[in-house]
């Protein structure tokens, strides 16, 4: 009897937010329910978001499609991983080696949303060569070197969390619904410095330069129009005038990159904050967690929302699946519906 009850205890205990504990299903009804949530709203999303580029060759006018194309591949992976603690808490994965389970999911959470980072930084980059530099960007910005960032950002992001499964300590994954994640596996100093030296500081600098000084250019160069405009008139721009075409794309990729740091940044707070052991709270370590990696489906949100070419994409790719299942619908021996538009916008 003794033993039932301190079990019971400590399952109870066990649900971070400790709440939703329900003793018919015996599990962490609330945590399950915002875990799966989650999970089918990234998923569906980034999904959506990967067939909208495959059917919208416009999207790749830009070169940083491939870098919002290999974030919306991280993000679904990261949906993907999710069903991990959704089964841990639904007791499917009870005959599993709990430490595995735990290093092998926080290792991959954390690499993909590092993959996620890293993108972002290099997007800026990429529109701050292409408005600082725009007769010579075509030259530097080759598809070769594109695929070649987009490899090295991969093994980047692979090679940081490496030493987790060394023991150097927890590599910043804080949602601890497999149990010897939150009772086993603790966050160090050392680990979480080299952590932050090596991708949070750098890529928040990188993003904070870039966009600072592409908005400043286009500022300056919008005042300078104004000024002829007001001098001599309208007219047309002269050859090799300095331009910002690229200024509302611009403002859209900030918008996904100030998203995702005001998302990651309680969880990146409270990382610091438990790993030098100021402050620890099971509740606010799955808050924090599941806040950011909420932002896999925020990005798409957003960039469905302001970009105009992706929502063509998306209301092409939505007929044409209507026509299909139309078609699908349609008695034998009908005749033939007319031809169906392609999925290229």
């Amino acid at each position: 009897m003794n033993s039932t009850t301190e079990l019971n205890q400590s399952v109870v205990t066990f649900c971070l937010l400790d709440v939703g504990y329900s003793q018919i299903f015996n599990t962490c009804l609330l945590e399950v329910a915002v875990i799966l949530f989650l999970t089918v709203l990234i998923i569906s999303g980034n999904l959506v978001v990967i067939f909208v580029f495959h059917c919208a060759p416009l999207l790749s006018h830009h070169t940083t499609s491939s870098f919002i194309q290999t974030m919306a591949y991280a993000d679904l992976l990261v949906g993907v991983s999710c069903l991990i603690p959704s089964l841990s808490l639904l007791h499917h994965m009870e005959g599993l080696d709990e430490r595995l389970t735990c290093t092998i999911f926080g290792y991959m959470v954390c690499v993909l949303k590092s993959v996620s980072m890293a993108s972002l930084a290099c997007v800026s980059v990429d529109r701050y060569v292409a408005i600082t530099r725009p007769l010579s960007y075509t030259a530097l910005v080759t598809p070769c070197r594109l695929r070649a960032c987009i490899v090295l950002i991969w093994i980047y992001s692979a090679l940081i969390f490496l030493p987790s499964f060394l023991d150097w300590g927890k590599p910043g994954y804080h949602g601890d619904v497999v149990k010897w994640c939150s009772t086993s596996w603790n966050t160090k100093p050392v680990f979480t410095a080299f952590i932050v030296a090596a991708l949070y500081a750098p890529a928040a600098l990188t993003v904070c330069f870039t966009y600072a000084h592409i908005f400043r250019i286009c500022r300056q160069h919008t005042r300078q129009i104004s000024e002829r405009r007001a001098r001599f008139g309208p007219q047309e721009t002269e050859p090799g005038e300095p331009a910002c075409p690229d200024k509302r794309y611009a403002t859209v990729l900030f918008r996904i990159t100030s998203v995702f740091y005001l998302l990651w940044l309680p969880y990146i707070i409270y990382f610091l904050l438990e790993s030098a052991r100021i402050y620890s709270h099971p509740a606010a370590s799955f808050l924090t967690t599941w806040l950011a990696i909420s932002n896999s489906f925020c990005n798409c949100l957003i960039y469905s929302l302001s970009n105009s070419a992706f929502r063509k994409g998306l209301k092409r790719l939505c007929l044409l699946c209507l026509q299909r299942s139309d078609t699908a619908k349609k008695p034998l021996g009908a005749p033939p519906a007319p031809a169906r538009p392609t999925c290229h916008v």
